[in-house]
């Protein structure tokens, strides 16, 4: 019996602990779908953020299963290059994923995203609940009344279907190719068109 009680008296401090760190009893991480053009680009905007858990490329609002990333880049499946953020909801919300998303794609582009052309590099929500849902098109809303961009806001907002990570090479690409991706972000104008569209944000 004393050995049953020590068990029990150990597994509520556990949880207790649990409580403590995250706000609710063992809390699991919440999940969220972006797209803004290339998925290299997309991925240290939220790494940055503390309560980001992981952040992983793929391709999400095709047609096709397991799509390659050939597949997707000749824009023959319907997909997007996309970005699946895990992240803790007690650290950090969906409403501040969004703000982050937001200053780092180009809303107005309905041809794709800066250098990259084509449906395969629309920038688009792909929300996983009916909140996020809501905070995404209430978010969308409030920047097209804004007044701030110079076209009207085009980024789809579609409820989420399947995520399909890319290929392994294609993943934390930033920073295990440092350089190459430093090129190419220059060469794409990413950074000098979001600079125009939202300044020192």
């Amino acid at each position: 019996m004393k050995i049953l009680l020590l068990l029990i008296g150990g597994l509520l401090a556990m949880t207790t602990a649990s409580y403590a760190q995250t706000g609710t009893p063992n809390a699991a991480p919440a999940k969220a779908i972006f797209a803004g053009g290339c998925f290299w680009c997309m991925e240290h905007p939220f790494d940055e953020l503390d309560g980001v858990i992981s952040t992983t490329s793929g391709y999400t609002g095709g047609h096709k299963d397991n799509p390659t990333y050939q597949e997707v880049s000749a824009g023959g499946t319907g997909h997007t290059e996309a970005m699946l953020v895990e992240y803790d909801p007690a650290k950090v919300s969906y409403q501040t994923l969004l703000d982050v998303f937001w200053i780092n794609i180009d809303p107005t582009d309905a041809g794709g995203q800066f250098c990259d052309r084509g449906s395969q590099y629309r920038s688009g929500i792909f929300p996983l609940t009916e909140d996020q849902m809501l905070l995404a098109t209430a978010s969308r809303n409030k920047l097209m009344e804004s007044g701030k961009l110079p076209g009207p806001v085009v980024t789809e907002i579609t409820p989420a279907g399947p995520f399909w990570p890319a290929e392994d090479y294609h993943l934390d690409y930033y920073q295990r190719n440092p350089i190459r991706y430093k090129y190419y972000r220059f060469g794409c104008g990413r950074d000098k068109r979001l600079k125009e569209l939202w300044g020192a944000e």
